[in-house]
């Protein structure tokens, strides 16, 4: 999605956010980095560019009153773009801003960088970004140097490691009336309330309806409807939902458009199945406003990231497991009296 082979640096300040719950108070640079340093300039690139280049997610700045100025981060965006000169003045306020969200007591303080970039690449096109990161997690290192005809050891400790960024974005200077495009990196935290913060309360993000996030809603949804939902109306086997999970990946690698009644006609082949999921599908699109179900274009690097999440495993006891990728006509399943156990029988033609 993003590519920064052609992308610069313009300028960067530092900055720190403490945890305002726990009085760890914020301090602001007096003054924007100067970077003299050519090996320094690429370590900084790689520490905040190479982690976008396989994030596909695209996002929109919103307000829940359907004002983007009183969105904070994209009021100071739109300055900076609007005005370079304004940029250090407006990193802190960036700076104030996330210390003043910065309230979960698991929230750790760290660094912040705002960066100003040129040409950076998304979708084809080159804009300018606006960037703000995070270094939260530091670490200590070995230094081997030569000493004495030898080697001797020393360490550094609440170091960074570049190959690690904690949190990051990149505000893409197009479709400003639109929120701008917004990309987002989050490494800690995923698990726990305090991971919300930096996407929901700092940036106040909402997912762009492009055709990797529909293709993406799409799968998950139906991923969820068979193995949770379908049971309220149907007893079906767990090899039959492993059979509809695997025919809606074939549908998907196969079709170039998603179109719903295709969809429920060649995989679902259940009227009462396809209105169950077509009300599943209704009530996302009401809750999110995120229209789905007229069809779009389906996006392949979509498909490949669900198809890692979509299980065709049977885990039959503690003693096998079945990966079932064909022809569910190939396996029966039956069950010994005299042993008291299900059993299942598969048909092949050669083994390997």
């Amino acid at each position: 999605m993003i590519t920064s082979f052609e992308a610069s640096l313009e300028q960067l300040s530092v900055h720190k956010a403490g945890n305002k719950s726990q009085d760890d108070y914020f301090v602001l640079s007096d003054a924007p980095l100067t970077l003299h340093d050519e090996l320094l300039n690429n370590l900084l690139m790689q520490y905040f560019l190479k982690p976008f280049e396989k994030v596909n997610e695209v996002y929109r700045f919103m307000h829940s009153g359907n004002d983007l100025a009183l969105n904070e981060v994209y009021h100071y965006a739109k300055k900076c773009f609007e005005n370079t000169n304004n940029f250090h003045d407006l990193s802190q306020q960036l700076t104030r801003h996330l210390y003043d969200v910065s309230t979960h007591p698991k929230i750790k303080s760290g660094e912040v960088y705002v960066v100003l970039f040129n040409d950076v690449q998304i979708e084809g096109e080159l804009h300018q970004a606006l960037g703000i990161f995070k270094s939260e997690t530091k670490e200590t290192y070995l230094k081997v140097y030569p000493d004495a005809g030898g080697f001797n050891l020393s360490y550094e400790q609440e170091a960074i490691n570049i190959q690690k960024l904690d949190k990051g974005c990149l505000i893409i200077n197009t479709e400003s009336e639109e929120g701008y495009k917004v990309v987002v990196i989050d490494q800690t935290n995923k698990t726990q309330d305090a991971a919300v913060y930096w996407k929901d309360d700092f940036l106040k993000l909402k997912i762009r309806n492009d055709s990797f996030n529909q293709t993406n809603n799409v799968l998950g949804l139906y991923k969820n409807f068979v193995n949770e939902k379908i049971d309220e109306d149907f007893t079906i086997s767990k090899p039959d939902k492993i059979d509809l999970l695997n025919k809606s990946m074939k549908y998907f690698k196969e079709k170039e458009k998603f179109d719903f009644d295709e969809f429920s006609n060649e995989v679902i082949g259940n009227e009462t199945a396809s209105n169950s999921f077509k009300s599943m599908v209704q009530n996302y699109e009401q809750e999110f406003e995120t229209p789905l179900s007229n069809g779009f274009d389906i996006s392949n690097q979509a498909v490949k990231k669900q198809n890692s999440n979509y299980k065709t495993v049977l885990k039959l006891d503690k003693n096998f497991h079945v990966y079932i990728h064909g022809d569910r006509k190939l396996m029966e399943e039956g069950f010994d009296a005299e042993k008291g156990m299900k059993y299942y029988t598969l048909f092949f033609k050669e083994e390997s």
